[in-house]
C-alpha cells in the first residue's frame, strides 16, 4: 500500500480512509477535509485491490462536487474514471434508467423535463381536461405532484380527504399518464422510477448489490426520505456504506432534507462505528470557539467539537449600528480598510439571512464605488418580482412603454394569451401606435388591463412615493400572486424592500444630479422637473446597470448564508443579526413547540455555517432600527449573539458623542442619522435596550407623555410588546 497516500492525513482522517470492509458514519466538521477523505478512501480501496473501479458507487449532491471527485481520483490513480458510477442522485438514477429503460417501462430515448417544461406540460393537461386554473393553480398542482414524488408516493397513495385534494390526486394521475404517453420524465420521477425499478425487480436489485461492494455518500445530512430509501436498496449483506456528513450543517429542511437520516444510518448500518473529523484546517481558534459554543445549544445533534492547531487568532468583531444604513456604511468602511491592507475583495464575503437585505448593502456599495458580485443570485433590481413591479410603475409614468406593457399585461395571469397579444401587435403596427393605445381601443381583457392601470394611476396620484408603490404592488395583484406561491415569501420580502428603497430615496431627496428646471439666464424655455417617480425609476435603472463586477474582476462577494455553504473567505461579515431576521421569524411560527424548536435549531445550524465560512476575520453586526415596509421598526439583537462566549468577542464602540440622547439628530461614527429621542426628560430613548425584572430584556420602541406621567412602549424578547408607566416600571439599561 502506498504510504505517501496517507502521510499528510491526521489520525482520524487516516482511520476513516483505511477502514476495513464495514459500514461507518464519518462526522466531518466544517473545514475538516471531508472531500479529501472521501476521494482518498476510494483511491485506497482501488489501489489496495479491495475493489475494482466498477465496484464503487459514489453519490454527491452537485455535479460540481462529482466532477471534483473524479478529477482528484484520476490524478491519484492511472485509471479511466469514465466508467465509474460517481454522480448526483438524479444523475445516477438517470444512468440506471437509461441502462434498463425497457424494465422501467420507458422508451429508450426518453426526455427529461426541467421545472418550466414540467409546468407547461401541466398547463397543457389542465386545458385539455377543462380544469379551472383559478381554483387549481398550475403551480400548486406542480408542487403537489413533486412533493408526493419526493416522498415516494404515487397518485394512488396520495392522501385525499376532500374534493380539492381528490381532484389534485386525479390531476397527478392524469399527468403521469400523459408523461408516459409522451415518453418523458421530470426530475423527481427519475429517482422515484429508479427506486420502483429496483424495489420490484429482485434479480436486478441483487445484480447491483453484488456489483457495488462499496457505497460512499457525500453530504449525507442533506438526504431526503426517498434518497435514503433509494440508497438502502443497493445495500446488500456484503455492502460497506461510507456516509460522510455533518448534522450541524443540515440547513435544507425546506427542500425536504431529513437530518434524522444520520442517526437512523448509525443505528441501521454503522452500529456505533462513528469517526469524528474535528480538526479544522480553515478557521482560527476564536472563530471555532464561537461556532462550538453556539451549536452546543442544539439538543438534537450527534456531537463533535472543532479545534485547530493554528492558534486563537483575532477576536470576533461585533458592531451595533443605529440603523440598517449605518450598518451598511460600517461594512463598506471596513471592506475598504481591509482592501487597502492587501486583502482582495474576492476574499471577503458579505452574508445575510434573506435576499431582501441585499438592497441596502448594494446601495451603500454602489454609492462608495466598491465593485461587488451577488453570488448564486441576482442583484436586487434585477430580480423577477422587482422588475415586474418596476414595469407597472413605468406604465404609470409612460403608458407608451411597450416593453413594460408586454412584461405585465398578463402577469399575474389575466387570461390574455399569446394569440391575443399577436393580434394586438398587428393592430398597433397597422395604426402606427403603441400597444397601450391599441389596447385602449380593442376591448376585451386587454382593455380591462388598460383600465386597471388607469385606476391605479388615479389612486396613486396624490400619494407619497412609498405609499404609491405599496398600492401598486397590491392593486396589480403581485402581492396576492406571491402570497399564494409556496416559494413566494422571499419575493414578498423583496417587494417590501422596494418600498423601503423608495422611502429612503424620498428621504434623501432623490438623485442629486437629477435634471431640474433650467434656470440659466440664457435658457429659452424652462423645462419641467421630472416627477419623483421618474427620478426613482432612473435611480433603479442606474443601480441595476453598474458596479456588479464582471467575471475575472476583483469584487466583494454578496450572498445569502444558504448560498455560502461550502465556501470560505479570509474575512466574513454576517449582517442583520436581529430577532425575526436571523433567526428568521418563520422559525418561531411553526404552530407547535416541537416544530418551533426544530425551526430554531435549523436557524442555529445556519448561523453555525455562516460563522465557519471565516478563516481569519469575522464581523457580526445588527441594527437598532431597520426600515420595514417603508417604516422604521426597532428590533432586538439576535439571541445568537447572546449564545456566543464573551471572551472571543470584541465590541466596536462608537464615539461617546454619538450616544447623545438629545432631541436633535446626531451623527453616528459612520455618518448615519441616529433617531431623535422622543422621551425628552425621562432619561430613556427610542432604540435603547432595557431590562425588566418580570419581562426580561427588550427595546424601547415608543413614548407617551412627559416627566413623571410618561409611559414607554417596550418590545420584549420573550414577553411581547407592552406599555409601562415609567414611574412604576423599574426599568434599567440592559
Amino acid at each position: 500500500m502506498s504510504l505517501p497516500l496517507l502521510e499528510n492525513l491526521n489520525p482520524e482522517q487516516r482511520a476513516a480512509v483505511t477502514l476495513p470492509h464495514e459500514s461507518a458514519l464519518i462526522l466531518a466538521g466544517a473545514g475538516s477535509g471531508k472531500t479529501r477523505v472521501l476521494t482518498t478512501r476510494i483511491v485506497w480501496l482501488i489501489q489496495g485491490g479491495q475493489v475494482s473501479p466498477h465496484g464503487i458507487l459514489a453519490v454527491t449532491f452537485t455535479n460540481k462536487a462529482a466532477k471534483e471527485m473524479m478529477t482528484r481520483i484520476s490524478t491519484m490513480l492511472p485509471i479511466n474514471t469514465r466508467g465509474m458510477w460517481v454522480g448526483t442522485f438524479h444523475g445516477l438514477a438517470n444512468r440506471l434508467l437509461r441502462t434498463h429503460w425497457r424494465e422501467a417501462g420507458l422508451p429508450q430515448s426518453f426526455q427529461i423535463l426541467d421545472s418550466s417544461d414540467q409546468l407547461s406540460a401541466i398547463k397543457r393537461l389542465m386545458k385539455a381536461m377543462n380544469v379551472d386554473t383559478e381554483k387549481y393553480e398550475p403551480k400548486k398542482v406542480q408542487w403537489f405532484i413533486n412533493g408526493h414524488k419526493e416522498a415516494g408516493r404515487r397518485a394512488r397513495d396520495a392522501e385525499a380527504f376532500d374534493e380539492y385534494s381528490m381532484r389534485m390526486a386525479e390531476l397527478y394521475e392524469a399527468y403521469d399518464a400523459q408523461c408516459q404517453r409522451e415518453g418523458v420524465t421530470d426530475f423527481p420521477e427519475l429517482l422515484l422510477r429508479s427506486y420502483e425499478l429496483l424495489y420490484r425487480n429482485e434479480p436486478l436489485r441483487e445484480h447491483y448489490r453484488d456489483r457495488f461492494r462499496h457505497i460512499l455518500i457525500d453530504e449525507f445530512q442533506d438526504t431526503n426520505t426517498l434518497q435514503y430509501r433509494w440508497l438502502k436498496l443497493f445495500a446488500g449483506p456484503h455492502t460497506a456504506l461510507f456516509a460522510v456528513g455533518d448534522d450541524d450543517q443540515s440547513i435544507y429542511a425546506f427542500r425536504g432534507a431529513n437530518t434524522a437520516n444520520m442517526a437512523e444510518f448509525e443505528r441501521e448500518f454503522a452500529h456505533g462505528n462513528v469517526i469524528r473529523l474535528e480538526q479544522n484546517y480553515r478557521s482560527h481558534g476564536h472563530i471555532l470557539t464561537a461556532a462550538n459554543t453556539l451549536i452546543a445549544q442544539n439538543a438534537h445533534r450527534l456531537g463533535k467539537n472543532l479545534w485547530t492547531a493554528e492558534g486563537d487568532g483575532e477576536p470576533i468583531r461585533v458592531f451595533e449600528a443605529y440603523s440598517d444604513q449605518d450598518e451598511a456604511s460600517f461594512v463598506v468602511d471596513e471592506v475598504r480598510t481591509l482592501n487597502r491592507e492587501g486583502i482582495a475583495l474576492s476574499d471577503m464575503a458579505l452574508l445575510y439571512r434573506s435576499n431582501a437585505q441585499s438592497r441596502v448593502l448594494e446601495h451603500a456599495l454602489f454609492s462608495a464605488s466598491v465593485p461587488y458580485r451577488v453570488y448564486g443570485g441576482l442583484r436586487f433590481f434585477e430580480r423577477q418580482e422587482i422588475k415586474h413591479a418596476l414595469a407597472y410603475l413605468r406604465l404609470l409614468t409612460n403608458p407608451e412603454d411597450d416593453g413594460a406593457f408586454l412584461r405585465v399585461v398578463n402577469f399575474p395571469t389575466r387570461g390574455i394569451g399569446a394569440r391575443t397579444l399577436e393580434q394586438l401587435a398587428d393592430t398597433a403596427a397597422r395604426s402606427g401606435t403603441s400597444l397601450w393605445q391599441a389596447a385602449c381601443t380593442s376591448g376585451g381583457k386587454v382593455a380591462g388591463f388598460a383600465g386597471l392601470i388607469e385606476a391605479i394611476k388615479a389612486s396613486t396620484r396624490d400619494l407619497p412615493l412609498p405609499e404609491a408603490i405599496d398600492h401598486v404592488i397590491e392593486a396589480s395583484g403581485l402581492a396576492d400572486y406571491y402570497r399564494a406561491d409556496k416559494e413566494g415569501a422571499d419575493r414578498l420580502e423583496n417587494l417590501n424592500e422596494l418600498i423601503n428603497a423608495a422611502a429612503l430615496f424620498s428621504e434623501e431627496g432623490g438623485l442629486p444630479d437629477a435634471p431640474g428646471p433650467d434656470t440659466a439666464p440664457d435658457a429659452p424655455v424652462a423645462t419641467e422637473s421630472p416627477s419623483e417617480l421618474d427620478r426613482f425609476l432612473a435611480h433603479a435603472a442606474l443601480e441595476a446597470g453598474e458596479h456588479q463586477a464582471g467575471a475575472g474582476h476583483d469584487a466583494l462577494q454578496l450572498m445569502t448564508v444558504h448560498a455560502a455553504k461550502g465556501l470560505e473567505f479570509h474575512a466574513v461579515f454576517i449582517t442583520g443579526l436581529e430577532e425575526g431576521l436571523f433567526p428568521h421569524e418563520q422559525s418561531t411560527l411553526k404552530g407547535t413547540s416541537a416544530n418551533e424548536e426544530n425551526g430554531l435549531e435549523e436557524e442555529r445550524r445556519l448561523m453555525y455555517v455562516a460563522i465557519t465560512r471565516a478563516r481569519r476575520r469575522l464581523y457580526l453586526s445588527h441594527a437598532q432600527s431597520r426600515m420595514l415596509h417603508g417604516q422604521v421598526r426597532y428590533g432586538l439583537p439576535s439571541r445568537f449573539l447572546d449564545e456566543l462566549p464573551e471572551q472571543v468577542l470584541l465590541n466596536l464602540n462608537r464615539r461617546d458623542s454619538a450616544r447623545t440622547s438629545g432631541v436633535q439628530q446626531t451623527a453616528g461614527r459612520y455618518g448615519a442619522p441616529v433617531s431623535r429621542n422622543p422621551g425628552h426628560d425621562t432619561g430613556y430613548k427610542v432604540g435603547q435596550s432595557v431590562a425588566h425584572a418580570k419581562f426580561g430584556t427588550g427595546i424601547i420602541i415608543d413614548f407617551e407623555g412627559r416627566g413623571p406621567d410618561a409611559r414607554v412602549q417596550v418590545k420584549f424578547r420573550d414577553a411581547g410588546t407592552k406599555w409601562l408607566a415609567l414611574a412604576y416600571a423599574r426599568l434599567s439599561p440592559a
